[in-house]
């Protein structure tokens, strides 16, 4: 060691005896990396969000969760944290239907074919009749028929109503106060949708070439609405005969005149 080093070392040590060691330290400001990790107790809570999503055998909403966590806990933010963490793996944190859940990366589904069970294909017309109810609820069996053109048979509304993908909402005001129809929850979670309005719009039904580019002058897509209250053109289906699912149809009352 030279004298001009032990020159500046000289002072350091005699510092170290009258006062011990330095204390180590970061340079500031620290790296964003660094900045990001969660402290001791955050990490607890986002452990305590993630048992409780792989755990559960449906979906979880944000109340369910906030149960386990004090009243003023922002949950939406644990939850958006734990997805970020999770994402680029082979399992996400996903939201559909307004609920949280782990779902299999979908760039990895290849690999789960073989145990997948195949589904049985919906016709044609069960699909037409699906997007029109999604995109038109509340709607009767007689606005299907009249948007699609053609007839629609009982059985295609049996279809779906046996997937659980539609419901019976209500009866309309109108001469034989027709059954409406309107998506389920089921729905939103099959196509993997937060809300309805999550739908495919114009644009994207064009850029996906299933409408024509030609499109009439002023055609426009509606605003799908599958809000569970029934709306001023409707009546409940409170007292009414069951329906049956053999038949197809609301069974007939006792005064022979048909519902449907």
């Amino acid at each position: 060691m030279t004298a001009q080093h032990r020159d500046r070392v000289a002072p350091l040590e005699a510092a170290e005896k009258d006062h011990g060691p330095r204390p180590f330290s970061l340079p500031l400001p620290f790296p964003s990396n660094v900045m990001a990790l969660p402290s001791a107790d955050r990490r607890e809570k986002l452990r305590i969000l993630e048992a409780l999503l792989f755990a559960a055998r449906e979906p979880l909403d944000q109340a369910a969760l906030a149960q386990h966590f004090a009243a003023n806990e922002n949950v939406v933010t644990l939850l958006e944290e734990l997805q970020g963490l999770y994402a680029g793996r082979g399992v996400n944190l996903v939201r559909v239907a307004g609920k949280w859940a782990f779902h299999t990366s979908e760039d990895l589904a290849f690999l789960l074919e073989r145990q997948s069970v195949e589904q049985r294909r919906l016709s044609r017309a069960a699909l037409e009749t699906l997007a029109i109810i999604a995109y038109h609820q509340p709607v009767t069996r007689a606005e299907i028929e009249e948007i699609r053109g053609v007839s629609t048979s009982k059985g295609t509304l049996d279809v779906l109503l046996e997937t659980g993908w539609i419901k019976l909402r209500g009866r309309r005001r109108a001469p034989g106060r027709p059954v409406t129809y309107g998506t389920t929850e089921s729905f939103l979670t099959h196509f993997s949708f937060d809300s309805i309005q999550d739908l495919p719009g114009l644009s994207e039904l064009k850029g996906a070439g299933l409408l024509d580019s030609t499109l009439p002058p002023g055609f426009t897509m509606p605003n799908p609405d599958d809000a569970p209250d029934l709306r001023e053109d409707e009546e409940p289906l409170e007292d009414e005969p069951a329906y049956s699912e053999e038949e197809g149809d609301v069974s007939e009352p006792e005064d022979g005149e048909r519902h449907d």
